[in-house]
């Protein structure tokens, strides 16, 4: 067993960032008891499970026996999972005076890929099907921890010991076989082209995390790739730690709806103009805001 200590930048909460949003309840996410469980294939091919918990200066991971290179993986990839390394100091201290501003970090998947995806399975759906779409995905694509494909689950069965896809996984299959298996609908030819292209090498989608690209130009790139319209790349834009758009959707155009409008019908207009005033922080601010609605 290794346990691996690490530090985060002040302020940090690890129960903020766990409940930033609704990924912990992703596949191969899991919260139980204070810890953040997730599955993951390391370079090596080796598959192993973290278990993140709350440290006093950070995160503590426990995980199997891991060598000098692999260590080296998971430090980086919690690292980049909890935004430890990020600076705010500048909102927070624009924020200090908003008592409605619940401050946190954002988590992340370890890589773009599979964030890309799960905002992809987000678009035109209830998190109920978003839940279902990301399980099957990783039941039937991802590398188990015992290093075997397992059978289909007995019915209502919730597994827990498979990585999220490689592209390479993914884009061995078709989206014909996605469509039908996994259930994704209109998505399947987005996350098949999206996976082979860069299973072949002609997109390196894991560059974009520390693209200096202005935020336009970084949401225009994002926006070239299939399924990704503007709600889904303001979404991962705010996953990339650019927090100039807000993701505008359903659930968006509720929250501000009920908090200053009474309920009447909005339109993203209206939700751009609430958060207007905490310009390149103003999809953080949204994102983090204490909604009186509950959804």
């Amino acid at each position: 067993m290794s346990t691996i200590q690490l530090s985060a930048r002040k302020p940090f909460n690890f129960h903020s960032v766990v409940n930033s949003h609704g990924w912990r309840q992703l596949a191969p996410f899991q919260f139980e008891n204070d810890v953040l469980t997730y599955v993951d294939q390391l370079s090596t091919q080796r598959v192993v499970e973290y278990r993140i918990s709350a440290a006093s200066a950070g995160v503590q991971i426990q995980t199997d026996k891991l060598n000098k290179v692999e260590q080296k993986e998971v430090t980086d990839k919690v690292t980049w999972m909890f935004g430890l390394d990020m600076e705010f100091s500048d909102f927070y201290s624009a924020s200090r005076l908003e008592p409605k501003l619940a401050l946190g970090r954002v988590l992340r998947s370890p890589t773009l890929f599979e964030d890309v995806v799960k905002t992809i399975f987000t678009t035109n759906t209830l998190w109920a099907a978003t839940r279902n779409m990301t399980r099957k995905l990783v039941d039937e694509f991802g590398a188990s921890t015992a290093g075997r494909v397992l059978p289909d689950p007995p019915l209502g069965t919730m597994l827990n010991n498979k990585s999220f896809p490689t592209p390479e996984s993914i884009a061995a299959s078709n989206p014909d076989f996605i469509k039908e298996k996994i259930r994704v609908g209109y998505r399947a030819p987005a996350i098949h082209d999206l996976a082979e292209r860069i299973a072949s090498g002609k997109y390196d989608l894991e560059a974009l995390k520390s693209s200096t690209l202005p935020t336009l130009e970084l949401r225009k790139e994002l926006m070239t790739i299939k399924g990704v319209g503007p709600y889904a790349a303001a979404n991962l834009l705010m996953i990339l730690g650019r927090h100039d758009f807000i993701p505008i959707d359903s659930y968006a155009l509720k929250m501000v709806s009920h908090e200053w409008y009474k309920g009447k019908s909005i339109t993203a207009k209206e939700v751009e103009k609430r958060f207007a005033k905490w310009g390149e922080y103003k999809g953080l601010a949204f994102w983090f805001w204490d909604w009186k609605y509950n959804a």
